[in-house]
């Protein structure tokens, strides 16, 4: 898969990633929400707790991902596809996941996160988070799943931390990006890149040249 570097594309990307998601973790369960790219400062994503698009068909929840941390490594993202999508599944199953205000991650929220395979651990005041572990390398590889090279500019990368109001955010510990696992390889001539988790040699079957680690 070719990396994404146009708005219109990064969402039908994320799009794309939710539906597999959904089937592969929920069972295809979950209702299908509107997916945006918005400025959210401070957090990496979030869904809302309401129903706050209204289709011709009725209303849906919408799932966001934050515009500062589009580009990042793409396990990073099908984590915060995943964290959200636990969300969305206890909304939508009345299981209570979050306390104080809906910053804290409780153990209801782990509990069924760790069902879907996602790593847990504890981020002080705002309970229970997730990170990717290898097994969500390993799953993008398997998709062909490469990153998104677009995002929005800021001061500082974003931070992983609970969201108030009508959303719940991802959150992760101190805001620190976790180094990938993983070794990418780029065409250097036509840009298509994938991952692998160790050294290979490995040829671009379009172009027919060597890829090359970034």
């Amino acid at each position: 898969m070719k990396q994404t570097s146009k708005m219109s594309r990064a969402v039908g990307q994320l799009e794309k990633m939710y539906n597999t998601l959904n089937l592969d973790f929920f069972e295809g369960a979950l209702s299908t929400p509107i997916v945006t790219v918005q400025s959210k400062p401070g957090t990496w994503g979030h869904c809302s707790t309401a129903k706050i698009w209204k289709q011709k068909d009725g209303e849906t929840y919408e799932l966001n991902i934050a515009a500062e941390s589009l580009s990042a490594n793409i396990e990073d993202i099908i984590d915060t596809l995943m964290h959200e999508m636990v969300h969305l599944y206890c909304l939508e199953n009345g299981i209570q996941d979050v306390s104080r205000g809906g910053k804290y991650h409780n153990g209801r929220f782990k509990a069924e996160a760790e069902k879907r395979g996602l790593t847990c651990f504890k981020a002080g005041a705002y309970g229970w988070n997730t990170r990717p572990g290898d097994n969500l390398i390993e799953y993008a590889i398997t998709k062909g799943w490469t990153e998104i090279i677009i995002n929005r500019e800021t001061r500082g990368l974003p931070i992983r931390i609970g969201a108030t109001g009508t959303a719940q955010g991802t959150g992760a510990e101190g805001g620190e990006k976790r180094p990938s696992s993983t070794r990418k390889y780029v065409c250097p001539s036509c840009g298509a890149s994938v991952r692998a988790t160790k050294s290979v040699n490995i040829i671009c079957g379009d172009c027919m040249v060597s890829m090359a680690t970034e």
